[in-house]
């Protein structure tokens, strides 16, 4: 029966997946782990969506060459294979016949774990809404440390191990997306990461221009944009946020958040054109001819969106469009309206 003290190690663990620094919250669970379960060392390792690299989190006691060889080499092992399929996390005194390969007779045991001094060990696969998303890895210089009870600890954290080492887990929660919103990850050379639970953007599936504004948000640097865009017949009001950089993310990833709409105020799209461009400053003369259109038109168009928004002015106007995300904007004028 587990003790006071490692119940509470338990509960502090769980209590850990709320925190936004996932990789320092990482590290205060492993030092939990260390209150609760006999080890020397331990690493907590995350999955890389898009390369399936094994990548560590946070890791105390182990070398680098330990660890390195943790997240690259042990993979490879028919070991890791007998990780995976058991629910119980095995551990290296582990002796029964149904245990799969014998981690004792291995070569990964012999060349990597007993020259460190490690004599036990123990090593779970962590799963997060039904995904394979890490593993968390315990050594001990004793022998025989790891028994039933002991795994069965670690096998009683591991739900929240995973919500931490999971690169995905709190993608949409930190931007405080409803849940039926689309939302996909853009990785700086433009690969797409899935988010658990959501639909990918239509806007991502479509050719038309959304790709080149977004890679000229990434360029600005900025933390965040809010737009309108049409995609599969329909209008979007998108937001593309920067996402915070973490183990198994790429730092300069964004956050593509999708929600239906349709345009506000009744405005045309047209209309929104030329709102747009007057945020930018340019003149009706600059409008007519970006647009092709006579300057009497696009004075037309001004005054339609005036009435549509009850703006008093054309000022007024591309303030509220710029405080209200108002815009299909030109990757070319993006600097006026991302936020920083």
């Amino acid at each position: 029966m587990p003790s006071h003290h490692q119940i509470a190690a338990a509960a502090r663990i769980g209590m850990l997946t709320r925190e936004r620094d996932t990789t320092s919250a990482s590290a205060q669970a492993l030092r939990e782990l260390a209150r609760a379960l006999p080890l020397d060392a331990a690493t907590l390792l995350t999955i890389d969506p898009l390369t399936g690299s094994h990548v560590q989190v946070a890791s105390i006691g182990y070398t680098a060459a330990a660890s390195q060889a943790l997240a690259g080499e042990f993979v490879a092992t028919p070991w890791y294979r007998n990780v995976v399929r058991r629910e119980l996390p095995p551990s290296i005194s582990e002796d029964a016949e149904d245990a799969g390969p014998r981690f004792r007779h291995g070569w990964f045991y012999a060349e990597r774990v007993r020259p460190a001094g490690f004599r036990d060990g123990v090593t779970g696969a962590l799963r997060h809404r039904g995904r394979l998303v890490g593993m968390v890895h315990l050594s001990t210089e004793s022998a025989d440390a790891y028994d039933t009870d002991a795994r069965l600890l670690l096998a009683s954290v591991m739900p929240a191990l995973a919500a931490l080492a999971d690169p995905l887990a709190h993608a949409g929660d930190l931007h405080g997306l409803a849940a039926q919103d689309a939302a996909s990850l853009v990785t700086g050379d433009g690969g797409v990461i899935d988010l658990p639970g959501r639909d990918r953007p239509r806007v991502l599936r479509e050719e038309g221009g959304f790709r080149a504004l977004l890679d000229a948000f990434t360029g600005t640097g900025g933390r965040r944009l809010r737009l309108l865009w049409p995609a599969c017949g329909d209008w979007r009001r998108v937001v593309l946020h920067r996402h915070p950089a973490g183990p198994g993310l790429a730092s300069d990833a964004v956050l593509v958040h999708e929600t239906p709409t349709e345009l506000p105020y009744g405005l045309s799209p047209r209309e929104l054109e030329v709102l747009t461009l007057a945020a930018t400053g340019q003149t009706n003369q600059a409008i007519a001819q970006a647009l092709f259109l006579s300057p009497r038109t696009v004075h037309s168009h001004v005054e339609h969106l005036l009435r549509k928004t009850g703006c008093a002015s054309r000022a007024q106007a591309t303030a509220l469009a710029v405080r209200d995300g108002l815009l299909r904007p030109d990757p070319d004028h993006l600097g006026r309206f991302v936020e920083r």
